[in-house]
């Protein structure tokens, strides 16, 4: 009797977790191509799209292709080669030779203090002319239309700064398996409804498409304001909506893909320096990183063995409880693979992907703990070749 008692808790405690876990993520705010765009470039204001670009040989060609098939009327492109020791500024001398509207900056020597993004970002801000400034990061591509729906956007919005959530490109096994959970769980993290809402201080924003006003960007401080923010984004849209300005975020999936990572390596160094940082910024999130590992190990041990047990215990003279406990954990796992296969729809994938939830489970898991390790044993991250401490 009481393994059938902590089996029928844990199958009715499971049920609410997937399901609370599962709708959080509230975009109400969406961001579509538009039919045409008669906007007449003098009626347009200039838009500087601002890219940083370290070793970014892989993406920039296909990130500077896209921006430069846009059809607003009226920007300019910048991008910063922040001394890349990869083919990035082979490619970008020859995109510069093609069309004058690029423009290629060579970044400066990182100074004590900064972060290398906010650094970046800065040098392609201090240059821009725009009235609008558009930062977005080298693995991402904007379809044709993604400039003219996103002024659309801040026009109808009043919007000082939006930011975009970005369709992910999933390719190679190992994103399949992982981005999608790491996905709902950062979905946890933010309410876009409670971001959107002025009168409240929830900010967050995607790094990989930012636009905002230029004056307000110059009244809060600009990427100096953040430079020692290896989170810039998280950092820009709170020195944003604190000050009164009107943030928004929005589904943008129709128009900008991003492909960031392409393999467990790139993964495990990307997401165990964000869950990192997320968690040595604001402390009382190890308790929050120590209740998602605990439900990641949950998913990723736990829950394949426990139809087993029930199959075993009622084997074994289980009778009708053995029979129950094993009911409750395929009920239980029917509806988490349910939910699991239309996230995977939406991300771009074969719903049979969600039967890959408990190994996708495990590493995210191992990412958490290792990061939340790096927390308290001070030891840091690197990322793009370079050490960040919050010693």
């Amino acid at each position: 009797m009481p393994y059938l008692i902590l089996s029928t808790l844990v199958f009715l405690v499971g049920l609410v977790i997937i399901h609370w876990l599962h709708n959080q993520y509230q975009l109400d705010i969406i961001v579509e191509p538009l039919p045409s765009t008669s906007l007449r470039e003098e009626d347009a204001p200039l838009i500087s799209v601002c890219i940083p670009a370290r070793n970014e040989a892989r993406n920039i060609g296909r990130c500077v292709q896209a921006v430069l098939a846009q059809d607003y009327p009226n920007f300019e492109v910048i991008v910063l080669d922040d001394r890349s020791t990869d083919a990035t500024p082979e490619i970008l001398r020859g995109y510069a030779t093609q069309d004058d509207t690029l423009r290629v900056l060579h970044g400066a020597e990182l100074p004590a203090g900064w972060a290398g993004k906010p650094h970046a970002l800065y040098q392609t801000a201090k240059v821009a002319r725009g009235e609008w400034l558009c930062f977005i990061d080298a693995d991402t591509f904007l379809a044709p239309g993604t400039l003219s729906a996103s002024y659309a956007k801040v026009v109808e919005t009043r919007a000082d700064m939006l930011t975009l959530m970005t369709f992910q490109i999933l390719g190679s096994f190992w994103e399949k398996t992982v981005m999608p959970l790491v996905m709902t769980a950062l979905s946890v993290g933010f309410s876009p409804r409670k971001v959107n809402d002025p009168s409240t201080r929830d900010a967050i924003a995607n790094g990989q498409f930012i636009f905002i006003k230029r004056s307000v960007y110059d009244a809060i401080g600009g990427h100096e304001r953040v430079k020692d923010q290896i989170v810039e984004d998280k950092a820009i849209s709170e020195q944003v909506k604190w000050n009164g300005h009107r943030l928004v975020v929005a589904d943008g999936m129709k128009l900008v893909r991003t492909r960031m990572y392409t393999s467990l390596p790139e993964m495990w160094e990307g997401w165990t320096k964000n869950i990192y940082l997320g968690l040595s910024d604001h402390p009382g999130m190890l308790l929050l990183g120590a209740f998602g590992a605990t439900l990641a190990v949950i998913a990723a041990l736990f829950l394949p063995a426990w139809p087993l047990l029930g199959l075993g215990w009622g084997l074994n003279g289980g009778g009708l409880a053995g029979g129950i406990v094993m009911a409750e954990a395929a009920i239980l796992w029917a509806y988490l693979l349910t939910i699991r296969a239309k996230v995977a729809r939406k991300m771009g994938i074969s719903r049979w992907w969600a039967l890959t939830t408990p190994l996708g489970a495990g590493v995210f898991a191992a990412m958490m703990l290792t990061s939340a390790w790096k927390v308290l044993s001070g030891q840091g991250v690197t990322w793009k070749g370079r050490l960040y401490s919050k010693k």
